[in-house]
């Protein structure tokens, strides 16, 4: 999935650019590159597909070069997991209704990807032979409101866990208890299952979806189905997967995965994982002089000079288009502060 726009990452994520596709950890590839990379070693690329929204396809085939017009899904509007999920899946039937899916978002952080994909390879063994909806589950390592969170029952000597219950963003005093607790894992958003026990859960729990995409079986894998998806895909309702299937089905598994996971959601989870300087600030330039300036995370366009004085555990990204100033403990906000920068200067800066 790489079809998000990355808001808590503004300014250095907009519309025009959004997070997937910008080389974040400096390492010379964007993680929407990555994550094709690290899938390839699991799945010959006939068998990726990548769902994105259609003002990404440029974006989408210069940064992946030679893939096919067929494996390349565009969304004509924006209605969150559960109807780019769908497609995918009914395009996927249509052509192999034994398929085994693995759905995985293009912009998340995987630092231990030998254990990835053993528990991926794991999950698709268990799905290929039971009727189930599996989750990869992070040990929470902290009492993070940004995440939701699977509450799970530890049966001894197995692998694969029921799930007992899928829970929102917490507040702080509730995110404490569930990590206190230990019957709690963090909701990474990597699902495993079988294309068709994902359609049965569809039909069940979700069948305005699974109505409308099931309209498509004639013409998916022809040239009639741009079309179709352009005229039916804005009809569908604007809801995650965790809302529409997950939170409501009663074959929901997870298996908990120590994979250095981050989704790479905020500023902060960047700054938690980025290479840091003696005071620890990441920073991503050269030619800067920092002084009495600590737990920072410093983002500057290439070739830029800075002078900073006096912060600590402040964000700051310069853009060229948007210079963002802002405390960590306050990052929260960003995502309003960059509504409001449009509301008061144009989209431009979106």
């Amino acid at each position: 999935m790489a079809g998000g726009v990355g808001s808590r990452f503004w300014p250095k994520s907009r519309n025009h650019f959004p997070k997937q596709f910008i080389d974040i950890l400096g390492v010379g590839k964007s993680l929407l590159q990555l994550t094709y990379e690290r899938f390839l070693r699991i799945c010959p690329p006939e068998n990726i597909y990548v769902l994105s929204n259609e003002q990404y396809k440029k974006l989408v085939k210069t940064q992946i070069p030679g893939i096919e017009e067929s494996r390349l899904l565009l969304e004509p509007s924006r209605n969150n997991t559960a109807p780019c999920i769908a497609y995918a899946t009914y395009k996927i039937l249509n052509s192999n209704p034994d398929a085994n899916i693995v759905v995985a978002p293009s912009d998340h952080l995987i630092l231990k990807e030998n254990i990835f994909l053993d528990k991926i390879n794991l999950a698709l063994n268990y799905c290929a032979s039971n009727d189930a909806l599996i989750t990869l589950g992070i040990q929470p390592t902290r009492p993070d409101t940004g995440y939701g969170y699977i509450n799970f029952r530890a049966l001894e000597s197995e692998v694969v866990f029921p799930v007992q219950q899928f829970l929102e963003k917490p507040n702080f005093e509730k995110a404490k208890e569930f990590v206190e607790n230990g019957g709690f894992l963090w909701n990474a958003g990597i699902f495993i299952w079988s294309a068709k026990s994902i359609r049965k859960a569809f039909e069940i729990y979700s069948p305005e979806i699974a109505t409308l995409f099931e309209k498509g079986n004639l013409v998916y894998n022809t040239d009639q189905e741009l079309d179709f998806i352009k005229k039916n895909y804005p009809k569908s309702p604007n809801i995650s997967i965790d809302y529409a299937i997950l939170e409501k089905a009663n074959n929901v598994y997870t298996i908990p995965a120590d994979i250095g996971w981050s989704d790479l959601g905020t500023w902060a989870s960047l700054h938690a994982v980025a290479d840091k300087d003696e005071n620890n600030n990441a920073i991503n330039c050269l030619k800067i002089n920092l002084e009495n300036t600590d737990n920072c995370i410093i983002q500057l366009p290439e070739g830029k000079a800075a002078v900073i004085k006096g912060l600590s555990n402040y964000i700051i990204v310069d853009d060229d288009k948007v210079l963002l100033i802002h405390p960590k403990s306050d990052e929260q906000e960003i995502k309003q502060i960059a509504s409001k920068m449009v509301e008061n200067f144009g989209t431009e800066y979106l």
